[in-house]
């Protein structure tokens, strides 16, 4: 091997070292985190199977007659969601807001009875979701999220130069050496996974990072739009829809989160209900708000408009919020947000796939194959398998690196000397720095960093130990 490529190796080693070492713990996270929302249906019928099963009895109470049994049960709670039962052996579920804590509410659709009650935000799921997403710190969270998708992309690149046999044996390369022990079985896992895992890795770490709040947000702003006629006749709220979303649940989808969200119109639903006698009377006096439309009302909406079970419905916010139909189905194909007033049923507005455009189409494909539901089981599998090439490739550069770190040192890949101008690799770089700006900005932090402090500590070291 020249020198040159020796040279630009220890230096694809050392950025590979940082980037595993920053980015290791929150792999591992999310590997975890990932699983258990991967396997949420399963899940929520195993653990909370008394809560979601019912026997069917009959014909199911209306909504409305739900809705004020949620009433009775909880006269000083605020409802804010309701999701219809999905089938004809499951529970209706309305989220609610009760002494500082919301709560989800398991109704038997047939009775009314009360099966039981979960915290919306604090259950397996809802905190897996929010770790996932944002470490559960709001922002800050979504941001260091962020940093760690952009270094694992660094990672992948630099895992890969660094893979490349160069003429050696593929044993270790392509499959690990079972009969080795030590660092370097630990260094063939690595380095196998890795490899096989690469293309898999990327599109993991991309369509994850269409959810975050820079780069993401930048994305859509940029690639995800819509006709601005479709809400040209619509009352605005002044709001986005993505306000309906939160860390620890999903309520529409990605493709209509910068979409406006419209509001109620109280005066038009007045005069409809007022009709022509009021004459000048209702101009000089001020109108009382007519009465919101039953939540049946809004079923039978949806359920006419074609919309898949699964839907959730949120209630209107204020005098001119909106009920909103929204599902973030498995198949994207079935997505679709509905937004109706409040006091005269009207939909204004109804976004589905036909209206998404191809970027919007992708990334919603790809958020349900990253999420394990475009096709089942299999899907599931697939991601489950990748989920573990993450922890066990995180482990095993985690394990080398403890391994080879001399005692009482950092450990660190030495940087090498004399490096020439490789232009690929600053090519590569400057991509990944402009492609996504935090990571860009840590690039350069952490070469200054390297440059004026990590290595003239190392060097001074090594000066110390000869004398």
């Amino acid at each position: 091997m020249s020198d040159t490529r020796v040279s630009f190796y220890g230096l694809a080693w050392r950025w590979h070292f940082y980037a595993g070492l920053f980015v290791a713990p929150f792999m591992i996270l999310l590997a975890l985190t990932g699983i258990v929302y991967l396997f949420k249906p399963q899940l929520d019928l195993a653990l909370d199977g008394d809560l979601r099963r019912v026997i069917p009895a009959g014909a199911p109470l209306s909504a409305d007659a739900l809705l004020a049994r949620v009433g009775e049960l909880r006269p000083q709670a605020q409802v804010s969601k309701y999701l219809p039962p999905v089938a004809a052996d499951r529970s209706a579920e309305f989220v609610v807001a009760e002494n500082g804590r919301e709560l989800s509410l398991f109704l038997d659709p047939y009775g009314g009875a009360l099966l039981g009650s979960q915290d919306a935000r604090y259950n397996l799921q809802a905190v897996a979701r929010a770790l996932h997403g944002e470490l559960m710190l709001g922002t800050p969270g979504d941001r260091l999220i962020e940093l760690a998708a952009g270094w694992g992309i660094v990672l992948v690149v630099s895992g890969l130069y660094l893979w490349w046999p160069r003429g050696r044996a593929w044993r270790g390369v392509l499959w690990p050496r079972l009969s080795a022990r030590g660092r370097l079985f630990w260094r063939d896992l690595h380095a196998v996974l890795g490899f096989w895992g690469s293309l898999l890795l990327l599109f993991m770490l991309l369509s994850g990072m269409t959810w975050t709040g820079f780069w993401g947000k930048a994305f859509s702003g940029a690639w995800n739009h819509f006709p601005a006629a479709m809400w040209d006749a619509v009352p605005k709220s002044g709001l986005v829809a993505g306000s309906l979303n939160r860390a620890s649940a999903q309520t529409v989808p990605w493709a209509v989160e910068d979409t406006p969200l419209p509001a109620s119109d109280s005066h038009a639903a007045h005069g409809q209900h007022a009709g022509h006698g009021a004459g000048h009377a209702a101009h000089d006096a001020p109108a009382e708000r007519p009465p919101s439309v039953g939540l049946q009302r809004v079923v039978d909406s949806a359920n006419a408009a074609g919309v898949v079970p699964g839907y959730s419905i949120t209630l209107p916010n204020g005098p001119e919020g909106v009920y909103t139909v929204s599902v973030f189905a498995d198949d994207p194909r079935d997505d679709a947000t509905l937004h109706l007033d409040r006091y005269s049923g009207r939909v204004l507005a109804d976004v589905r796939w036909a209206d998404y455009g191809l970027v919007a189409r992708s990334v919603e494909t790809g958020v349900m194959l990253h999420e394990g539901k475009l096709f089942g089981l299999a899907n599931q599998v697939l991601m489950l398998l990748v989920c573990l090439c993450i922890l066990l490739g995180s482990l095993s550069g985690l394990v080398m690196w403890w391994k080879r770190r001399p005692a009482g040192r950092f450990g660190a890949p030495p940087l090498p000397h004399a490096l020439p101008l490789w232009k690929g690799a600053v090519l590569i770089l400057a991509i990944l720095g402009l492609a996504f700006p935090l990571v860009g900005l840590s690039l350069l932090l952490v070469w200054v960093l390297d440059r004026l402090l990590l290595s003239r500590l190392a060097a001074r070291r090594e000066v110390a130990e000869r004398a």
